[in-house]
């Protein structure tokens, strides 16, 4: 059974203002363990390794204990046997091993949930808590010496420390025997044991360090001269406590949504300063103008800093997968390694959420369509495990993430017949991009039979509709019996971003910046008709059809006529040409979700407000190719 909670460092401390911070740090030891477990080879076992996994188990029991979370502390208790015993080498570790620690901080994580959310039945963890005493009870490997040591604590603020020590011993009796040394002196703020273990001195140290701080500590053989008091000669003079890091500060999300949205509205209230500096007479129009040009400078040095602390890195989002592929590949009985590239690359945090469900899909994908099992490809002249690699990178004011294979590959053929059987048009025309744009149709599946992880038809065309809520696109690339790769392409951030604004007739929209390539006089282009009022503009080579905003949100216009510039736009690497009146201003712009606060509107992705207080459409270049293309 757990142990009793360690005794409160203050009475009358209200540990519910703690809750939440001791979830947050359990979810992330938990992550931490789950991703050293899947790195450990258990031929060559490293030893640090084994040290931090121990720590992450010890850290959540810590933690239960202290809340009352019984069934948490016994579980990990459990946990930390096991990882003693293989980090002082008395067993091998073992892939069942590996297996058997795994499923515990699977069940660990749902315990964790069910206190977390309050009034949710309890998990039955009999099985991985049985499996964990199975592996605890191995045979033994050969056993370190026995060693004898004098081990001195202190100087403390906290007398209860010594409690948590001795308590520690006692809850993992391999550590050693420990008792209170008979000879040692006149009381000094000091507090001495002597130990029997087989522990060596970096072990102990990392056992204890949950509780005690390096100087709080010395270990040293027996016979040696008794540890000193400190030169004062008064441990009260310069306590010795642990701390929290002080370089880091958890703050809840919802209040960095706040100050993240007063930043917009100081965009919009410069912007309505800027439209009203224009309307000033000369002199003082220009002495303004300076002005706002120093307040733009120090708005934009905000809005990039309160952004920075939404941006987390990548490998929040990659260090998922490991887990899931392991397992993945042992139920498809495949063999394949992951590798990630661009770990560090950093998104916002409200789109690292919308997007684990996405990119799952697409590495289940790959691992069932893609990769291949390993006699076929022996057979093929590969490696018998396949690679799925994971890699972002930004470009431009996008991030792009590909989930690549080294697998099969698409068949052109396989698609076409599929697409026909389902009554899709597929003709033998098809370039390959648009057969390979058929896998996103709602239900389409290649697989021949339905199994647990495809086959059902749910899948690509999620993926698209999920990523296009998100302002991004997918593409595919495949080469057969090489490979595919999936890339999605996102914006950096949902909240703010740097836009074009046009004018069309009394209308005011705005452009994505990262999809303008480029914008020209209507009157210098080349372009050509098709019949009726469709025209292309030859552009680099290409004809990029010409869309005009005025007819496609009529918008009414004077007699003299409209479109007098051409604003070329690209998405997923399809340009559009659109017609409009004037090129107004570069600025950053807050993106306000039109759907929740109005209706879904086409080819419009969002709206803004601009310095007069009017309203502007920001558009969906994306939405707008696919309407030219029809």
């Amino acid at each position: 059974m757990p142990t009793p909670p360690p005794p409160l460092p203050e009475t009358g401390t209200d540990l519910g203002a703690y809750h939440a911070l001791f979830f947050d740090e359990a979810a992330e030891n938990l992550q931490r363990l789950e991703q050293l477990l899947l790195a450990l080879d258990p031929a060559s076992p490293d030893d640090e390794a084994l040290h931090a996994i121990f720590r992450c188990a010890h850290s959540i029991k810590g933690g239960a204990a202290t809340f009352g979370m019984a069934d948490v502390a016994e579980l990990t208790h459990q946990m930390e046997t096991l990882l003693d015993r293989l980090r002082r080498h008395e067993l091998q570790p073992s892939a069942a091993m590996v297996d058997g620690l795994l499923h515990a901080a699977d069940a660990l994580r749902s315990q964790l949930a069910a206190h977390q959310t309050g009034g949710a039945p309890a998990p039955d963890v009999t099985v991985p808590l049985a499996r964990l005493r199975e592996l605890v009870l191995a045979e033994p490997a050969d056993l370190a010496p026995e060693r004898r040591l004098r081990l001195t604590i202190g100087p403390l603020r906290d007398a209860g420390v010594v409690a948590e020590v001795l308590e520690l011993f006692a809850d993992i009796p391999d550590l050693g025997h420990i008792e209170a040394d008979s000879t040692a002196g006149p009381a000094d703020g000091l507090h001495r044991y002597r130990l029997i273990t087989r522990s060596s001195d970096a072990e102990l140290r990392d056992v204890l360090s949950f509780h005690l701080a390096a100087e709080q500590l010395r270990l040293e053989p027996e016979g040696t001269p008794k540890a000193a008091p400190p030169a004062t000669g008064r441990a009260s003079a310069t306590p010795v406590t642990q701390t929290p890091d002080a370089a880091t500060l958890r703050v809840p999300l919802d209040k960095v949504d706040a100050l993240l949205n007063l930043v917009g509205e100081l965009l919009i209230t410069q912007s309505m300063l800027v439209q009203r500096c224009a309307t000033l007479p000369g002199d003082a129009q220009r002495q303004l103008a300076a002005e706002l040009a120093e307040l733009e400078r120090h708005t934009r040095q905000l809005q990039d800093a309160v952004m920075s602390i939404r941006m987390i890195p990548m490998s929040v989002v990659f260090s998922r997968f490991p887990r899931l592929l392991r397992d993945l590949a042992r139920q498809l009985g495949k063999q394949i390694e992951l590798v990630t590239v661009g770990d560090a690359t950093e998104l916002d945090k409200g789109l690292v959420e919308r997007l684990s469900d996405p990119l799952t899909h697409l590495v289940r994908n790959c691992a069932d369509h893609g990769i291949e099992p390993p006699a076929e490809r022996i057979a093929a002249g590969k490696p018998a495990a396949g690679t799925i690699t994971l890699a972002a990178s930004h470009q431009g004011g996008s991030i792009v993430i590909e989930v690549r294979d080294d697998g099969r590959g698409l068949s052109r053929q396989v698609l076409l017949d599929k697409a026909r059987e389902r009554g899709l048009p597929a003709p033998d025309t098809l370039r390959d991009e648009q057969v390979w744009a058929l896998t996103f149709a709602p239900g389409f599946s290649t697989a021949a039979q339905v199994t647990e992880v495809s086959g059902r038809g749910v899948g690509l065309d999620v993926v698209q509709r999920n990523i296009a809520e998100l302002g991004g696109s997918v593409e595919i690339e495949s080469q057969p019996g090489q490979g595919m790769t999936l890339r999605v392409r996102l914006p950096l951030t949902l909240a703010i971003m740097e836009g074009m604004t046009v004018r069309v007739a009394d209308e005011t929209y705005v452009l994505p910046l990262a999809a303008v390539v480029e914008s020209l006089r209507a009157e210098a282009a080349v372009l050509h008709g098709l019949g009726g009022e469709a025209q292309v503009l030859r552009h680099r080579d290409t004809l990029v059809p010409v869309l005009d905003l005025a007819r496609i949100f009529a918008v009414p216009h004077t007699a003299s006529g409209s479109g007098s510039i051409l604003v070329v736009a690209e998405s997923q690497g399809q340009c559009v040409a659109l017609r409009v009146d004037e090129l107004l201003r570069q600025q950053p712009v807050v993106v306000k979700n039109l759907e929740a606060n109005y209706a879904r509107v086409d080819n419009v992705a969002g709206a803004t407000l601009l310095g007069d207080g009017r309203v502007a459409l920001i558009l969906d270049v994306a939405a707008l190719v696919r309407h030219a293309q029809r």
